[in-house]
């Protein structure tokens, strides 16, 4: 299939076109490059021996957008491009709901204009809200999203869902991520977040590199075994195949689907930097600080119904996924900056 692939060069998008490529589909990466770089096309080559087609594009320009549709013959997009730092999308709402909704919505009536109705959605366990039952299955209810990033990721859902309802030859798949970390085991592409890390994982690597001076970890008062947040971790390579696996609905004219992609199990704070030190040998000085508003206790994921429907489940444990995020960033200090 040739496959559009929004926000292409980016942490999920780049590991996803690797195993686009590796199953013989034609990957089109789209991306403006606010949050990532153009050489990690040169990486993705040197994974795959292929250069994937790249545009530099905005989503927010109709008419480049458009003209990437008049130029390639797409049979589905996997949309990642959208502003994703949480704290951000707090203090700029506007700038998220703008660029997150108005840019899918410009994404939709291009393919809509093209005959275009396959469409696999980057989504989040952000949608669940705050009051959740773990495991967290497909039933919960969407609830109350605590910040305006979540907002959009819970909004285009519904958009998606309204436009699958009201013309049944869309075929929509939206994939509820947990928390992605790790990297490809190469060591060539990886999480290379600007400034100062919005996550868990490249703050740890940056202070194992000495960037930064110690991890704070947001509260220690949790109700969980050791008083610190728990999650549902899932090595991006992972999450990447699940990608290809949920094409396999598009294909079949699905109509719409829904799947959450975790590992089902929870890992504490305290577990993956234990995990980060036992796995690669180095000591990461941490210290407490407030709970963040807004935070739950813990959050991990039911993933039988991608296994059932997709036949897709998790392969990488915590060991992988912290030795693999460590490799990437040893062998590139720098991130993307070092080439």
């Amino acid at each position: 299939m040739n496959i559009l692939v929004t926000g292409g060069t980016g942490f999920i998008g780049s590991h996803t076109v690797v195993e686009l490529i590796n199953n013989g589909h034609n990957a089109i990466l789209m991306d403006n490059l606010i949050n990532s770089s153009e050489i990690v096309l040169k990486r993705i080559e040197k994974i795959t021996g292929i250069m994937p087609t790249f545009y530099k594009v905005d989503m927010l320009d109709k008419e480049k957008l458009g003209e990437i549709f008049d130029k390639e013959h797409i049979d589905c997009v996997i949309h990642f491009a959208g502003l994703k730092a949480v704290g951000e999308s707090v203090k700029e709402p506007y700038k998220y709901y703008n660029n997150n909704l108005c840019g899918s919505l410009n994404l939709i009536e291009a393919m809509n204009r093209h005959g275009v109705k396959n469409i696999i959605f980057s989504s989040s366990a952000t949608v669940y809200g705050k009051n959740v039952i773990v495991p967290i299955t497909e039933e919960c209810p969407k609830g109350e999203c605590t910040n305006p990033y979540g907002w959009t990721k819970s909004m285009l859902e519904q958009i998606f869902c309204d436009i699958q309802k009201a013309d049944e030859k869309w075929n929509v798949v939206l994939l509820r991520y947990f928390n992605p970390i790790g990297a490809h085991p190469s060591g060539l592409i990886g999480e290379d977040p600007n400034g100062i890390p919005n996550n868990l994982m490249p703050f740890i690597t940056q202070v194992a590199i000495g960037k930064l001076k110690e991890l704070g970890i947001f509260g220690n008062d949790y109700d969980t075994p050791d008083g610190t947040g728990v999650r549902d971790y899932i090595h991006v390579v992972d999450l990447a195949k699940a990608h290809v696996k949920a094409l396999k609905k598009i294909e079949d004219n699905s109509g719409l689907s829904i799947y959450n992609l975790g590992t089902g199990n929870g890992y504490s704070v305290l577990d993956v930097v234990k995990s980060f030190e036992k796995v690669n040998g180095i000591k990461i000085p941490y210290s407490f600080k407030p709970r963040r508003a807004g935070d739950i206790a813990s959050c991990y994921a039911s993933a039988n119904k991608a296994y059932s429907e997709l036949g897709w489940k998790a392969e990488f444990d915590i060991d992988d996924m912290v030795r693999d995020s460590w490799n990437f960033q040893k062998k590139n200090p720098n991130g993307y900056g070092d080439q």
